[in-house]
Formats: structure tokens, C-alpha cells, sequence
């Protein structure tokens, strides 16, 4: 069996729904891209254009390598972030994953963890990863604690990875197998 990230699922929970991405998506993406705590927490220092974005958005459906889902609160219909699997290795059955949210108005309502859960689910249940990595740096100790709460592990820490407004700051490496994701349920 090869493994692909080429079907794009739709994924329900109870707070939230994770479907594909698409190009009508791009306002929402602007918008949280704009967000300086959001930037901060990812180290997002790029910036794009609007066509940029359009592009990229317009196709992440095609790509087999990863999955980019939008994060919509189920009872506005509201786009509140992404989540994302991404840098397939399917000879070692292993992905990276990324979420961001829409700022300070969506956290602390369970839209990350539940997303978390759906998207891993999806990765360890349906594709049939074995293993699931993130980086973290230190001053998100929020994501931190729910990576930790769905299961994930640190692996270790690399010091000073990243030079943010002058601050050397640490980025953890946090890792779950499927094995990790089994005892959890």
C-alpha cells in the first residue's frame, strides 16, 4: 500500500468541521496571516499577495504529499484557522503537522485540540502514518499543552533555533506514534 495524502477529507467534530482549502478561503488566510501574535507564534516572517495566496490555496488540492485543512466553527460556518499534514515521507510512513488558529477570538474554545484529534485521527486511522512531528518554540507554551494533552511526546529541544526580535528563543520537537495515538483513545 502507498501511502498518499491525495484524497482531501471532510472531518466533523463537535465544535468544528475540517474541509479542503480553497481559493475562496483566501480573505480569512490574509486576515490571520496579518495577525502579529499569530506571526509570532509560527515565525511566520514571509509575506504574500493576494495572488500568492490564491495560488497556493487554489492548489493544495492536487498536492499527494499533504493536506491542507480550513478549520470552520460548526455553529457560525466561520473559517477560525488551518491544520495541516504535510512533508510526506511514505517510505518511513511519517508527516509533519501544522496548525494555526485565528487569533485571540477563537482560542481557548477547544478549536485547536478538537482539530488536533480529527486530523490525527485521519493521519494514524484512515492513511495509515506511523508517525506524526511538530516544532513548537518556547514561547507557545498554549499549543504546547495541547499537543501534550492529545498525546504528543517531546523528543528533545533545539536551543536558540530561532532569532525572533532579537531573542535567541528554543524550538521543541514533539513527535507521536501510532502506537501513542492508540493509548490515548
Amino acid at each position: 500500500m502507498t501511502l498518499s495524502f491525495a484524497a482531501k477529507p471532510t472531518l466533523r467534530g463537535d465544535r468544528v468541521t475540517l474541509r479542503p482549502v480553497t481559493v475562496a478561503d483566501v480573505p480569512d488566510l490574509i486576515a490571520m496571516l496579518a495577525d502579529p501574535e499569530g506571526k509570532r507564534l509560527t515565525a511566520t516572517r514571509a509575506t504574500f499577495t493576494r495572488e500568492q495566496l490564491e495560488h497556493w490555496y487554489g492548489t493544495r488540492g492536487e498536492q499527494t504529499d499533504r493536506v491542507d485543512l480550513a478549520i470552520v466553527e460548526n455553529t457560525t460556518g466561520r473559517y477560525v484557522g488551518e491544520v495541516v499534514l504535510n512533508e510526506l515521507d511514505a517510505d518511513n510512513r511519517s508527516c509533519g503537522f501544522r496548525i494555526t488558529l485565528m487569533g485571540p477570538r477563537v482560542f481557548g474554545r477547544g478549536y485547536g485540540t478538537e482539530a488536533t484529534r480529527l486530523v490525527l485521527s485521519h493521519a494514524f486511522d484512515t492513511v495509515g502514518v506511523h508517525r506524526v512531528e511538530l516544532d513548537v518554540y518556547a514561547f507557545n507554551p498554549r499549543a504546547r499543552h495541547v499537543y501534550e494533552k492529545v498525546g504528543f511526546v517531546l523528543e528533545g529541544t533545539k536551543r536558540d533555533a530561532l532569532l525572533w526580535d532579537g531573542e535567541w528563543i528554543d524550538c521543541h520537537v514533539m513527535a507521536m506514534l501510532r502506537k501513542d495515538w492508540r493509548s490515548t483513545r
